[in-house]
């Protein structure tokens, strides 16, 4: 059964960094591209950040882009997201969900087929 994880959430001030992990198992890993979505309070799910399946190429939002990186060990099964000079406006339910093969938009919640249960980021002072 296709099974995600993410961990590596918590409390941080502004100007801070958190690692997120998203640890995957009952499939083959290396076969599926994944993004990260995130989801604040009364707001939509929104796209964050995606990776193919080699790890080759890597989209972002313009909400996040030169802040945050995505990559994946295939080795460890896991994909990360480096979040760094976070701002109150990143705190969110931080989701990893595994792409739907054949679907054309890496931003549309519709084209994925799997997903975590979500960690919590909170950007306060």
């Amino acid at each position: 059964q296709l099974q995600l994880v993410e961990s590596g959430g918590g409390l941080v001030q502004p100007g801070g960094s958190l690692r997120l992990s998203c640890a995957a198992s009952g499939f083959t890993f290396d076969s599926y591209a994944i993004a990260w979505f995130r989801q604040a309070p009364g707001k939509e799910r929104e796209a964050v950040s995606y990776i193919t399946n080699s790890g080759s190429w890597t989209y972002y939002a313009d909400s996040v882009k030169g802040r945050f990186t995505i990559s994946r060990d295939n080795g460890k099964n896991t994909v990360y997201l480096q979040m760094n000079s976070l701002k109150p406006d990143d705190t969110a339910v931080y989701y990893c969900a595994t792409r739907r093969p054949g679907t054309i938009t890496w931003n549309n919640p519709s084209n994925y087929i799997s997903w975590g249960q979500g960690t919590q980021v909170t950007v306060s002072s």
